[in-house]
């Protein structure tokens, strides 16, 4: 009788040219979807470029970006794990892609294995009436009475974080990277604007055990094994949405006894007991959009479409602002003159919009590092892009919001916030090219919220502290973490510039 290893010997010509087919068809079919257009001519069967994509995030988008560029096309083309790709670098081409998001053109993912990582009925994947019906409800939370409440509450989980990092060991004398910091902070500040009172002791613990599991396994390969980052993703955004979920549960409650909201999902549950109590008026059905499961999944949703955007404008603005000292002091100049940690009181809303500079240096920050440089989305049908070109069904596309951020605005890299200001308008002017809010049916609705954030860090990190960069080689680069952040991540060192903190008790 013949052993395995013999028979495997005789069998291994014969798999070794079934497997050289199906490279071989792999490879053809790679071609006849790239056809003229700029990309490799040869890939790794299955893997394609994906190690060099995990390896070096910044450098495989470079290439792509300036094979896009030489081409004169606007975009160009690769292979990641199995799926072909296109990356565009062109403006009008993106708009092209965000003003078609419906079922027989391109479907938003967020993320290129996101449906795996978010579920199917998830806010980024909504189409048509259904979409526009649920930001509707969604605009009441983000009205300027509701963000008046979240200016306050930003505040103290602000000034709270910066106290906590003066007060630190190597405050004051040896570098220490504010990446981590920045993210617990605005973690915290995400947590309290959205949900408030209603997340706290062992379960505030453990939503952020979850929410870093979460985030660790943004950057890995979509390995749905368990003991994979992905495999512990996936599992902590299900426990993240049902702990959101009981929020709402717990909101609704408290708003059905005529309470005065306090935090997002108040907003939110008043709107909807309105149209719960509309529906069983006439008889009907309440929408499954008013259910705390569902709304549970949207507060998710959120959280991750700020934290991360947040943390990464967080930390350009002090690299910026550091490397920029004409602004820093123009700054400082202007909140000084609307507020002073001394004065014992937060910013209010109408202090926050006499602060034009500081809010241009916001716009000219995330125009500059747009925090979520791509915006992944899948063709469902194949789909003309150009007279020339035609994106197959099934690619993922990548419109760059970051490469329009540096076409069209004059001296476009500069950093130059005097380009946000009324004299130059080039918000106005150039407004296309300015998409870190993304465009179309899926624009960013809370990026009024988003820039108020910004300021008021801005406004008090300033006023607050003298802040040196430790430059380093290379410590300005682009790193992807997912969304992007210095290479070194942030190293400054830090010492009190006022008499004190701010005594809000």
């Amino acid at each position: 009788m013949e052993s395995l290893v013999t028979v495997f010997v005789r069998l291994l010509p014969y798999i070794l040219s079934i497997a050289a087919f199906f490279i071989f068809i792999e490879q053809i079919n790679y071609l006849k979807k790239k056809r003229s257009v700029p990309g490799p001519n040869l890939v790794l069967p299955f893997f394609g470029n994906a190690i060099s994509l995990v390896r070096d995030p910044t450098s495989f988008w470079d290439l792509q970006s300036t094979m896009a560029k030489s081409s004169g096309l606007g975009f160009s083309t690769n292979y990641i794990i199995g799926r072909f790709i296109v990356f565009i670098r062109s403006t009008e081409l993106s708009h092209k892609v965000f003003n078609n998001v419906r079922p027989d053109a391109f479907h938003l993912v967020g993320h290129p294995f996101g449906k795996k990582l978010f579920g199917e009925h998830n806010l980024i994947y909504m189409m048509g009436q259904e979409h526009k019906d649920l930001r509707r409800r969604i605009a009441p939370n983000f009205t300027p009475k509701a963000l008046s409440t979240y200016t306050e509450l930003q505040q103290h989980i602000i000034l709270k974080h910066l106290k906590s990092w003066v007060d630190s060991p190597d405050s004051g004398s040896n570098p220490f990277p504010l990446r981590l910091l920045c993210r617990d902070m605005n973690l915290e500040t995400s947590q309290n604007v959205f949900v408030g009172p209603y997340l706290s002791g062992e379960s505030r613990k453990r939503f952020e055990i979850d929410y870093n599991f979460f985030n660790v396994g943004l950057m890995k390969l979509p390995v749905d094994l368990p003991g994979f980052a992905f495999r512990n993703a996936r599992l902590a955004v299900s426990r993240l949405v049902k702990t959101l979920a009981v929020c709402a549960e717990d909101s609704k409650t408290k708003m059905k006894l005529g309470e005065e909201p306090t935090c997002l999902v108040d907003f939110w549950m008043q709107d909807a007991l309105r149209e719960i109590a509309a529906a069983e008026d006439s008889g009907e059905k309440p929408s499954s959009h008013t259910s705390s499961t569902e709304i549970g999944g949207h507060l998710f949703d959120f959280l991750f479409a700020s934290q991360d955007a947040s943390t990464s404008s967080l930390l350009w603005a002090v690299t910026l602002l550091d490397s920029h000292p004409e602004v820093l002091s123009r700054v400082r100049e202007e909140v000084a003159g609307i507020w002073s940690p001394e004065s014992d009181k937060l910013i209010t809303a109408e202090e926050l919009r006499q602060m034009r500079y500081t809010e241009a240096v916001a716009r000219e920050v995330i125009r500059y590092r747009a925090p979520a440089t791509l915006v992944p989305h899948i063709a469902g049908e194949d789909f003309p892009l150009t007279e020339t070109y035609t994106i197959p069904k099934g690619t993922i596309v990548f419109p760059s919001v970051y490469e329009s951020s540096f076409q069209g605005f004059i001296d476009a890299d500069r950093f130059d916030p005097d380009r946000f200001m009324e004299q130059r308008q080039e918000d106005r002017v150039y407004k296309k090219n300015y998409l870190a809010f993304g465009a179309g049916p899926h624009q960013c609705v809370g990026q009024r919220y988003a820039i108020n954030h910004l300021v008021l860090f801005i406004a008090m990190f300033t006023s607050l502290f003298d802040f040196k960069r430790e430059r380093s080689d290379g410590c300005d680069e682009i790193a992807y973490v997912p969304t992007i952040c210095p290479r070194d991540d942030c190293k400054v060192v830090l010492s009190l510039r006022c008499r004190r903190f701010p005594c809000l008790s």
